[in-house]
């Protein structure tokens, strides 16, 4: 950063006073970030979901299939905090063909009317 003030003193002063300030706000700000990006989040994979009566429900038991709303093929949603922040394809994890994971197709962007939350 070059002193723009070099030649009087009292500007050089108020300069380096807020340079150091600047400095200081930028290792605090890195600070408060690094603290957010840890936070720990839940992400839900939602394959779909079905309505039914409550007396519908009391009658499920082992081996009923419940019909989901979405179709095979079709993008499943991927949910932080009750969000839609992604879409994507269910695949099997190269690594372990016990797991499933998600292969993001789209990124949603906020809601045009909700950019506040």
């Amino acid at each position: 950063m070059t002193n723009p003030f070099e030649n009087k003193s009292q500007d050089k002063a108020i300069w380096q006073q807020e340079s150091a300030i600047s400095s200081q706000d930028d290792k605090l700000g890195g600070r408060n970030l690094d603290s957010i990006l840890r936070i720990p989040v839940t992400i839900q994979v939602v394959l779909g979901s079905a309505t039914m009566p409550v007396a519908n429900l009391m009658k499920l038991g082992r081996g009923a299939i419940v019909p989901l709303d979405h179709r095979v093929g079709e993008p499943v949603d991927v949910v932080v905090n009750g969000r839609i922040i992604a879409r994507g394809e269910v695949v099997v994890v190269e690594d372990d063909n016990s797991r499933f994971g998600i292969s993001l197709t789209e990124i949603v962007g906020p809601p045009s009317n909700d950019l506040n939350g």
